[in-house]
């Protein structure tokens, strides 16, 4: 992390309201959430470069553009979301692999749409190359955060949910004394 990018995290972090702050810290959602976090900016990163490519260099329709776009940031997440969930040797193929790949055909199928209706319309509304690719950059930066928070919600709570019963509380000593 490069100094200005600290610079800028605990900016934001210390204008997020104390009981905000104190879930993000304290709670294991909100753990795993602050581990999320990086996970999507790097996926993220990588399918707006990927879409900025191709459709203002390689100038490639927007839907498709933004399949593909979805489709590069699906990898770097495969990868990073096992860190961030804290999973360890070989994937379990039938609960984690194919549960993400069809949540993330779901997130590219999404993208891609916003992308061409956005592609669409901003040519139907004569704008030019360049703001043509801003515009439908922007569309799928919104519908990417739409589908960083769902994302998260099935990840945590349906692929990656910790399954393992919970600790089971232990008497004291105390309170096993007889009582007189």
């Amino acid at each position: 992390m490069t100094a200005a990018t600290f610079k800028v995290a605990r900016a934001v972090w210390h204008v997020l309201p104390a009981p905000l702050r104190r879930v993000l810290r304290y709670t294991s959602t909100g753990k795993r959430f602050m581990r999320f976090v990086p996970v999507s900016a790097a996926a993220f990163l990588t399918s707006q470069i990927t879409l900025t490519v191709l459709v203002g260099l390689v100038r490639a329709s927007a839907g498709t553009a933004g399949l593909i776009a979805g489709m590069a940031g699906a990898v770097v997440s495969y990868v990073l979301s096992r860190w961030a969930w804290e999973r360890n040797g070989r994937p379990q193929v039938l609960r984690e692999t194919l549960p993400f790949w069809a949540v993330s055909v779901g997130a590219w199928i999404f993208m891609g749409l916003v992308s061409h209706y956005t592609g669409i319309w901003a040519t139907s509304a004569h704008f030019a190359h360049w703001e043509r690719t801003g515009i439908i950059n922007g569309t799928f930066f919104a519908a990417n955060c739409l589908t960083f928070a769902a994302r998260f919600v099935i990840f945590h709570y349906l692929l990656f949910a910790d399954r393992r019963p919970a600790p089971t509380a232990q008497p004291d000593q105390a309170d096993q004394a007889p009582h007189p």
